[in-house]
C-alpha cells in the first residue's frame, strides 16, 4: 500500500518536471588558471594525435555508410497470443474450510496445491486412508496420480524418527 502512495509521489509532475531539467542551460567548465595555459599548449604541441580524436575520420564514415540494417517487428497478433496465454489457465476454487484470507490465496491453478492443502491432505491421508486414497485425492484436486503418489511418499512433516544413541554419544553423555 505504501509502495503505491509513493510511486504515484515520485511520479507526480514527471514530465513537466524532465522539460525544465532538460531546458536548463549547461554548466561550462570552470576557467582555467593562466599558469598552466602554456602547458596545455606544450602538451597538445607535443602529442598530435589528441586532434584526430575530434576530427572526422572520411575513411570510418564512408565504411558506416555501407552498413544495412534490416529489422523486422515481431507481429502484434503474436505478442498478444504470447501474454494472453500465460494468463489463461484452469484455476480451480480452495476446498477446504482453512481461512485462506490469511495467506492471501484465492485461487489455484489445475494441477498444483498451496501448502495449507498440502497438509490438509496428508493430515487427512494419515487419519483416514482407506477414505482419502491416491484416487480420491487426485480428482478432489484435480492432480496427476504420480504426483500424489509422489506426495505422499516422500512429503512427510508429521512423522518423528527418534534415532537410537549410538555407542560414541553414550560415551560423551557420561564422560560430561
Amino acid at each position: 500500500m505504501g509502495a503505491r502512495l509513493t510511486r504515484a509521489i515520485r511520479n507526480f509532475n514527471l514530465e513537466n518536471r524532465a522539460h525544465v531539467e532538460i531546458g536548463k542551460q549547461k554548466p561550462s567548465s570552470a576557467p582555467r588558471h593562466p599558469s598552466s595555459k602554456g602547458l596545455i599548449e606544450q602538451q597538445l604541441n607535443s602529442h598530435p594525435e589528441v586532434h584526430e580524436v575530434h576530427d572526422k575520420n572520411e575513411e570510418l564514415l564512408s565504411l558506416l555508410k555501407d552498413v544495412y540494417v534490416d529489422s523486422k517487428d515481431i507481429p502484434a497478433t503474436r505478442l498478444v497470443t504470447a501474454k494472453t496465454s500465460k494468463k489463461v489457465q484452469e484455476h480451480r476454487l480452495l476446498k477446504s474450510a482453512l481461512n485462506y484470507e490469511l495467506y492471501n490465496i484465492t485461487t489455484v491453478p489445475k494441477g498444483k496445491l498451496s501448502i495449507p492443502e498440502v497438509l490438509i491432505i496428508l493430515n487427512n491421508h494419515k487419519l483416514q486412508p482407506k477414505v482419502w486414497t491416491i484416487d480420491k485425492i487426485a480428482e478432489d484436486y484435480s492432480l496427476d496420480l504420480k504426483d500424489v503418489v509422489g506426495l505422499l511418499e516422500f512429503f512427510k512433516p508429521f512423522e518423528i524418527k527418534v534415532l537410537p544413541p549410538t555407542q560414541n554419544t553414550t560415551e560423551r553423555l557420561a564422560a560430561m
